[in-house]
């Protein structure tokens, strides 16, 4: 397996406010300097990046900069994060524009993977339609990756329909896209990540490891929360998955490269050990 660090570290998660006015540009992105964050992922013993596709959208007209500073570091642009809602059928369009767009800027930069959460949870509440709709949605997601090159597959995500296992399961049934689990986020939804993964092995197409404490809740370098990653790094294997172990973590309050590194080391300890 191959180790990977998300960039999202270096500014936190937040999303472009053009959104708030133009759907179509609602991208992800992080605040703090992509080639600082490449750099920092290098040293820490990574070999390749997850980033959002907002943060491409950077270089779109400058593509070479993110290049070379991926080629001079050595490091590898695996994957991209995008989302939408997915559920409303007069944006949709506007959203799949945007994936599309996350999707071509993917390919652009060598990366081999799209990663999509979302799913929005209505003021009124959540109906059997929405999971359908979301499936439908998703399943376009994916030709659209697919013709740009790229796998696709769906994140469960705190703040979506799809949090708790009850919820991955309506939505795994109504949709052929791959799944990335999260295993701090299928924690926080009330999940065994192993067991979750156990439960989709054939499905399981790229994965993020992130560890997550309760209480007080918090997502944690790994090895510094209380998930089981013997059994979660076991599960992985089991699925037959022998690919890219993206880590993540939204926000630390020290520096990201440290805790870019302290992940490192854990999980180099768990995989020499196993």
């Amino acid at each position: 397996m191959k180790l990977g660090y998300h960039s999202q570290t270096w500014g936190g998660v937040v999303g472009h406010p053009v959104g708030v006015t133009s759907i179509k540009d609602l991208f992800y992105r992080t605040n703090g300097s992509m080639e600082h964050a490449i750099r920092d992922i290098s040293a820490a013993g990574y070999t390749g990046t997850e980033m959002f596709d907002g943060n491409l959208v950077d270089y779109a007209d400058q593509p070479h900069v993110l290049l070379d500073a991926l080629t001079e570091a050595n490091l590898e642009l695996v994957s991209v994060y995008s989302g939408a809602n997915f559920i409303y059928a007069d944006v949709l369009p506007d959203e799949l524009h945007r994936i599309h767009r996350a999707s071509e800027l993917a390919a652009t930069f060598g990366a081999e993977r799209l990663v999509v959460g979302g799913g929005a949870r209505k003021a009124a509440g959540t109906s059997d339609e929405d999971y359908l709709r979301l499936g439908e949605a998703l399943n376009q997601v994916t030709e659209i990756a697919a013709g740009y090159g790229l796998s696709a597959t769906y994140h469960p995500h705190l703040s979506t329909i799809v949090e708790s296992p009850d919820e991955l399961e309506r939505l795994m049934a109504n949709t052929v896209i791959g799944f990335c689990p999260d295993t701090a986020h299928l924690a926080a939804g009330g999940g065994d990540p192993a067991a979750l993964i156990r439960r989709y092995p054939d499905r399981v197409r790229h994965v993020h490891l992130k560890d997550f404490r309760q209480n007080p809740f918090q997502f944690l370098p790994l090895g510094e929360g209380d998930l089981d990653f013997p059994d979660i790094l076991q599960a992985i294997r089991e699925s037959g998955y022998d690919s890219w172990l993206m880590v993540e973590l939204d926000s630390y309050d020290g520096d990201p490269k440290e805790a870019a590194e302290i992940s490192k080391r854990y999980l180099d300890q768990l995989l020499s050990n196993s």
